[in-house]
């Protein structure tokens, strides 16, 4: 069965696959290269009755492969002189090998935001074509697409971080989400509630490694900062990597933690009894009360992320995809005008997210990074039964639009798993402290990724 969250799962598999790719050799991302990006200027073609031609289009199988399907026939009614071939491929294992040998390249692909920055060499610069909407994209995501100043992915989807919580346990504890303002109120939330039922142990902190410093690097997009800065210095040793890390001490010290691999059997058994009752996660956890929890479906509700500080973002992007044009591609120009029609226009972002045959209420699991899309009273996606009817789409693009601008994400991202992941681990074990997470951590990542590339 394929679901939004295999699609997810989908993400940390190819981003994980970085680290494989860096035992390749020639085939290691940020190789040097006497290659330089191709620019695609503005398209020769743009009219809908002067477009023709044929492309070849990758996507990841399952849902969201559908999802793309049906949105694609948009495109063709609005290019009849486009034909699009909408193909389901093992991206992780078969795009980057197929962009560094140029070989049967596709027109374009969908791709991981994780990956984009490490295969620039070998994509089209889209500066000049993304200009004309530099102002109604996302900040985060123009900045995760954007190397040495130039754009080379088409932007798409935005993961706001979310509070997901258990309704009725906070209403028997007498706890209101509305003054969750800080991750200090979170603290007192979770002990309020554990007074209440000693046998809770409130909060979700997630048991595997890249998950874990993925949502590590939620929170610090959440302050503004990120593993590594623009031009690729690592900044993990910072207040606001310490204050993260400390929170997450002082919440295993309460004894307020569920620490759990996310949405397995351990996971969804303590999220149904009970025992969890807060889940700091992004967007893409709504697939979880729709498809995966039994006893606890229609008690969950979200709620925009606590701020570090009082009067601080309310959220931060975990996790994110885009579009990508090869250097090598036979049609760039249709291929742009495809991205362009699904990321930058109504029809085509109502076609991506509205109801559709194979999700009647609209795609939930994430939100357009297109701002004239995020309108709180315009909803894409109907209100979620599975939440109570909530409107997720009003708290989500609220939470979104409060996300902070970010960095490129390193080529070895992916790679610091085995240091930053697995030490944030075992701070949750408690056999670390902050400091030595920070200390450890960026001492092998600075000498053993960042000074080896």
């Amino acid at each position: 069965m394929s679901t939004p969250a295999m699609a997810r799962r989908g993400f940390l598999k190819g981003a994980l696959g970085i680290g494989a790719l860096a035992a390749a050799g020639a085939c290691a991302p940020g190789g040097s290269t006497s290659a330089a990006p191709s620019k695609l200027a503005k398209p020769t073609v743009t009219a809908s009755t002067s477009a023709k031609g044929e492309i070849t289009i990758w996507n990841r199988s399952g849902d969201l492969f559908k999802v793309f399907d049906a949105a694609i026939g948009k495109f063709r009614e609005a290019y009849p002189g486009v034909k699009v071939n909408h193909l389901a491929v093992d991206i992780d294992a078969k795009l980057a090998n197929t962009l560094i040998s140029g070989t049967d390249v596709p027109d374009g692909s969908f791709w991981d935001d994780a990956k984009i920055g490490g295969q620039s060499e070998h994509l089209y610069d889209l500066t000049d074509l993304i200009a004309p909407y530099r102002d109604k994209v996302a900040p985060y995501k123009l900045s995760v697409n954007t190397v040495g100043g130039k754009i080379f992915g088409v932007p798409w989807d935005l993961d706001p971080g979310l509070l997901w919580y258990r309704e009725d346990i906070l209403q028997d504890a007498g706890v209101d989400p509305a003054g969750i303002g800080t991750y200090d109120d979170l603290l007192t939330a979770a002990r309020t509630i554990k007074e209440k039922d000693p046998k809770t142990k409130p909060i979700h902190l997630d048991k595997n490694p890249f998950l874990g410093q993925l949502w590590l690097e939620m929170l610090a997009n959440q302050q503004g900062t990120s593993l590594a800065d623009a031009q690729g210095k690592l900044r993990l040793e910072s207040a606001e990597y310490r204050r993260t890390l400390t929170w997450i001490q002082d919440a295993v010290k309460g004894d307020l933690v569920t620490h759990a691999p996310y949405l397995e059997a351990a996971d969804i058994n303590t999220l149904d009894s009970g025992q969890q009752v807060f889940v700091p996660w992004a967007i893409w956890w709504s697939f979880a009360p729709q498809q995966l929890l039994k006893a606890t479906k229609g008690k969950w509700r979200a709620a925009p992320l606590p701020a570090w500080t009082p009067g601080g973002a309310r959220s931060g992007a975990m996790g994110g995809s885009s579009f990508i044009i090869p250097a090598k591609a036979k049609n760039p120009d249709l291929a742009w005008l495809l991205y362009e029609f699904l990321c930058f226009t109504e029809p085509g972002c109502t076609a991506v997210y509205g109801p559709n045959s194979i999700y009647p209420g609209g795609l939930s699991t994430s939100v357009p990074s297109f701002t004239p899309a995020l309108k709180p009273d315009k909803p894409l996606f109907k209100p979620i039964d599975a939440l109570g009817g909530q409107d997720l789409w009003k708290v989500a693009v609220e939470a979104a639009a409060t996300i902070p601008a970010a960095a490129p994400i390193p080529v070895w991202w992916a790679q610091s798993v085995d240091y930053l992941g697995d030490n944030t681990q075992r701070l949750i074990e408690g056999k670390m402290s902050p400091d030595d997470v920070i200390a450890e951590s960026a001492k092998k990542i600075q000498r053993n990724l960042i000074d080896r590339a």
